[in-house]
Protein backbone atom coordinates (compact mmCIF):
# COMPACT_ATOMS: atom_id res chain seq x y z
CA UNK A 1 0.00 0.00 0.00
CA UNK A 2 1.23 3.57 -0.85
CA UNK A 3 0.97 6.13 1.62
CA UNK A 4 0.40 10.23 0.25
CA UNK A 5 2.44 12.49 1.45
CA UNK A 6 -0.55 13.98 3.88
CA UNK A 7 -0.25 10.32 5.69
CA UNK A 8 3.36 9.76 5.52
CA UNK A 9 3.60 13.83 7.64
CA UNK A 10 0.53 12.36 9.73
CA UNK A 11 2.22 8.64 10.83
CA UNK A 12 5.18 10.49 11.30
CA UNK A 13 4.09 13.17 13.99
CA UNK A 14 2.26 10.39 15.52
CA UNK A 15 5.63 8.96 15.78
CA UNK A 16 6.65 11.45 17.73
CA UNK A 17 4.18 11.69 20.05
CA UNK A 18 4.02 8.05 21.64
CA UNK A 19 8.04 8.16 21.48
CA UNK A 20 8.23 5.85 18.32
CA UNK A 21 8.35 2.15 17.77
CA UNK A 22 11.33 -0.28 18.61
CA UNK A 23 12.57 -2.77 16.28
CA UNK A 24 14.11 -5.59 17.83
CA UNK A 25 16.69 -7.32 15.43
CA UNK A 26 14.98 -11.13 16.55
CA UNK A 27 11.48 -9.77 15.43
CA UNK A 28 10.47 -9.86 11.62
CA UNK A 29 8.49 -6.48 12.58
CA UNK A 30 7.80 -3.36 14.27
CA UNK A 31 7.40 -3.93 18.33
CA UNK A 32 6.69 -1.20 21.02
CA UNK A 33 8.59 -0.86 24.27
CA UNK A 34 8.38 0.84 27.96
CA UNK A 35 10.56 0.68 31.15
CA UNK A 36 11.28 -3.04 32.71
CA UNK A 37 11.69 -1.69 35.50
CA UNK A 38 7.93 -0.24 35.63
CA UNK A 39 7.04 -4.42 35.36
CA UNK A 40 4.49 -4.85 38.35
CA UNK A 41 4.58 -9.15 38.30
CA UNK A 42 8.04 -8.62 36.98
CA UNK A 43 9.45 -6.42 39.57
CA UNK A 44 8.77 -8.48 41.89
CA UNK A 45 9.77 -11.90 39.86
CA UNK A 46 13.21 -10.14 39.14
CA UNK A 47 13.71 -11.01 42.84
CA UNK A 48 13.44 -14.20 42.75
CA UNK A 49 15.55 -17.02 42.33
CA UNK A 50 15.04 -19.15 38.85
CA UNK A 51 12.02 -16.60 37.47
CA UNK A 52 12.33 -16.04 34.11
CA UNK A 53 12.40 -12.08 35.29
CA UNK A 54 15.32 -12.91 37.04
CA UNK A 55 17.21 -12.88 34.11
CA UNK A 56 15.54 -10.38 32.43
CA UNK A 57 17.60 -9.09 29.18
CA UNK A 58 15.47 -5.42 29.14
CA UNK A 59 17.67 -4.83 32.42
CA UNK A 60 21.04 -5.09 31.07
CA UNK A 61 23.15 -4.08 28.27
CA UNK A 62 21.64 -1.56 25.30
CA UNK A 63 18.21 -1.26 27.29
CA UNK A 64 20.76 0.71 29.95
CA UNK A 65 22.04 3.20 27.93
CA UNK A 66 20.77 6.67 28.82
CA UNK A 67 19.34 7.18 25.28
CA UNK A 68 17.51 4.48 25.45
CA UNK A 69 16.05 4.48 29.14
CA UNK A 70 15.22 8.24 28.10
CA UNK A 71 13.34 6.97 24.79
CA UNK A 72 11.20 4.15 26.79
CA UNK A 73 10.49 6.66 29.79
CA UNK A 74 8.70 8.99 27.23
CA UNK A 75 6.97 5.76 25.71
CA UNK A 76 5.44 5.02 28.71
CA UNK A 77 4.62 9.24 29.45
CA UNK A 78 2.94 8.77 26.20
CA UNK A 79 0.70 6.29 27.27
CA UNK A 80 -1.55 8.95 29.23
CA UNK A 81 -2.53 10.75 26.01
CA UNK A 82 -6.28 10.82 25.35
CA UNK A 83 -5.11 10.39 22.02
CA UNK A 84 -2.42 7.68 22.33
CA UNK A 85 -5.08 4.86 20.59
CA UNK A 86 -5.40 7.46 17.46
CA UNK A 87 -2.06 8.03 16.93
CA UNK A 88 -0.23 4.26 17.90
CA UNK A 89 -2.75 3.53 14.84
CA UNK A 90 -1.50 6.32 12.77
CA UNK A 91 2.16 5.42 13.50
CA UNK A 92 1.55 1.74 13.09
CA UNK A 93 -0.17 2.02 9.87
CA UNK A 94 2.61 4.48 8.06
CA UNK A 95 5.49 1.64 9.24
CA UNK A 96 4.19 -1.61 9.86
CA UNK A 97 4.75 -3.64 6.43
CA UNK A 98 5.19 -7.14 7.27
CA UNK A 99 0.89 -7.42 8.77
CA UNK A 100 2.45 -8.51 12.43
CA UNK A 101 3.71 -6.38 15.35
CA UNK A 102 4.44 -7.13 18.74
CA UNK A 103 3.53 -5.67 22.01
CA UNK A 104 5.86 -5.42 24.58
CA UNK A 105 9.87 -6.45 23.89
CA UNK A 106 10.24 -4.98 26.86
CA UNK A 107 8.16 -4.03 29.81
CA UNK A 108 4.24 -5.38 30.54
CA UNK A 109 0.78 -4.09 31.33
CA UNK A 110 0.29 -1.43 33.66
CA UNK A 111 -3.51 -2.11 34.12
CA UNK A 112 -6.68 -3.09 32.52
CA UNK A 113 -6.97 0.38 31.10
CA UNK A 114 -3.63 -0.42 28.72
CA UNK A 115 -4.80 -3.32 27.63
CA UNK A 116 -8.52 -2.04 26.91
CA UNK A 117 -5.94 0.46 24.57
CA UNK A 118 -4.16 -2.56 23.49
CA UNK A 119 -7.59 -4.47 22.38
CA UNK A 120 -8.77 -0.65 20.35
CA UNK A 121 -5.83 -0.69 18.72
CA UNK A 122 -5.96 -4.06 17.30
CA UNK A 123 -9.72 -3.73 16.56
CA UNK A 124 -8.64 -0.38 14.56
CA UNK A 125 -6.22 -2.50 12.56
CA UNK A 126 -7.89 -5.67 11.64
CA UNK A 127 -4.66 -6.11 9.11
CA UNK A 128 -2.09 -6.28 11.26
CA UNK A 129 -1.89 -9.80 13.47
CA UNK A 130 -0.92 -8.78 17.06
CA UNK A 131 1.27 -10.38 19.87
CA UNK A 132 1.06 -9.24 23.58
CA UNK A 133 3.18 -11.55 25.82
CA UNK A 134 2.53 -10.73 29.74
CA UNK A 135 3.00 -11.80 32.81
CA UNK A 136 -0.36 -9.76 34.54
CA UNK A 137 -2.48 -12.36 34.61
CA UNK A 138 -5.07 -10.30 36.98
CA UNK A 139 -5.28 -7.35 34.38
CA UNK A 140 -6.33 -9.85 31.73
CA UNK A 141 -8.61 -11.50 34.31
CA UNK A 142 -10.28 -8.16 35.07
CA UNK A 143 -10.29 -6.94 31.43
CA UNK A 144 -12.36 -10.39 30.61
CA UNK A 145 -14.56 -10.42 33.77
CA UNK A 146 -15.56 -7.14 32.89
CA UNK A 147 -16.87 -8.00 29.57
CA UNK A 148 -13.76 -6.70 27.52
CA UNK A 149 -13.44 -8.80 24.36
CA UNK A 150 -10.04 -9.60 22.93
CA UNK A 151 -9.97 -8.87 19.03
CA UNK A 152 -9.50 -11.79 16.84
CA UNK A 153 -6.14 -10.75 15.61
CA UNK A 154 -4.76 -9.88 19.31
CA UNK A 155 -2.74 -13.14 20.50
CA UNK A 156 -2.55 -12.60 24.51
CA UNK A 157 0.22 -15.39 25.73
CA UNK A 158 -0.08 -15.69 29.63
CA UNK A 159 4.05 -16.13 30.12
CA UNK A 160 5.28 -18.48 32.84
CA UNK A 161 6.71 -17.12 35.69
CA UNK A 162 9.86 -19.68 36.12
CA UNK A 163 12.71 -21.26 34.60
CA UNK A 164 11.48 -25.01 34.00
CA UNK A 165 7.83 -24.18 35.13
CA UNK A 166 4.55 -25.15 33.38
CA UNK A 167 2.75 -23.05 31.25
CA UNK A 168 -0.59 -21.25 32.76
CA UNK A 169 -2.44 -23.50 30.20
CA UNK A 170 -5.98 -23.77 32.37
CA UNK A 171 -5.71 -20.21 33.13
CA UNK A 172 -5.26 -19.14 29.49
CA UNK A 173 -7.85 -21.01 28.55
CA UNK A 174 -10.61 -19.75 31.07
CA UNK A 175 -10.01 -16.47 29.67
CA UNK A 176 -9.50 -17.50 26.14
CA UNK A 177 -6.02 -16.84 25.76
CA UNK A 178 -2.89 -18.38 24.91
CA UNK A 179 0.30 -19.21 26.80
CA UNK A 180 4.20 -19.35 27.34
CA UNK A 181 6.90 -21.12 29.22
CA UNK A 182 10.92 -21.45 29.24
CA UNK A 183 12.48 -24.67 29.51
CA UNK A 184 15.84 -26.55 28.32
CA UNK A 185 13.73 -29.70 26.53
CA UNK A 186 10.55 -29.60 24.53
CA UNK A 187 10.73 -26.26 23.18
CA UNK A 188 9.15 -25.44 20.12
CA UNK A 189 10.46 -22.00 19.28
CA UNK A 190 12.60 -22.53 16.89
CA UNK A 191 14.60 -18.92 17.13
CA UNK A 192 17.64 -20.81 18.66
CA UNK A 193 18.15 -22.79 15.45
CA UNK A 194 18.41 -19.82 13.30
CA UNK A 195 20.41 -17.33 14.51
CA UNK A 196 17.84 -15.95 17.20
CA UNK A 197 15.79 -14.99 14.92
CA UNK A 198 12.26 -15.77 14.27
CA UNK A 199 12.87 -15.64 10.27
CA UNK A 200 9.75 -17.55 8.57
CA UNK A 201 8.38 -18.73 11.97
CA UNK A 202 4.93 -17.06 13.59
CA UNK A 203 4.06 -19.20 16.44
CA UNK A 204 4.16 -16.30 18.66
CA UNK A 205 1.21 -15.20 16.78
CA UNK A 206 -0.07 -18.50 16.38
CA UNK A 207 -3.85 -18.09 18.30
CA UNK A 208 -3.60 -21.80 19.01
CA UNK A 209 -0.64 -23.14 20.40
CA UNK A 210 1.18 -22.87 23.32
CA UNK A 211 5.04 -21.78 22.80
CA UNK A 212 8.01 -23.25 24.77
CA UNK A 213 11.08 -20.90 24.61
CA UNK A 214 14.82 -22.15 25.10
CA UNK A 215 16.41 -21.59 28.48
CA UNK A 216 19.23 -20.09 27.49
Amino acid sequence: MTLTKEERTKGKEAWQRIGGLSAPSKMPCFSYSIPAKRCQIGGKLFKVKGSVCAFCYALKGRYLFPNVQNALERRFASLASENWVSDMVCAISANEKSGFFRWHDSGDLQGVWHLRKLCQVAEALPQIRFWLPTREYSFVSDYVKEGGKIPANLTVRLSGYMLEGVAPEGLASRLGVCASSVSSANWNCPSSKQGNKCQACRLCWDNTKTVTYKKH
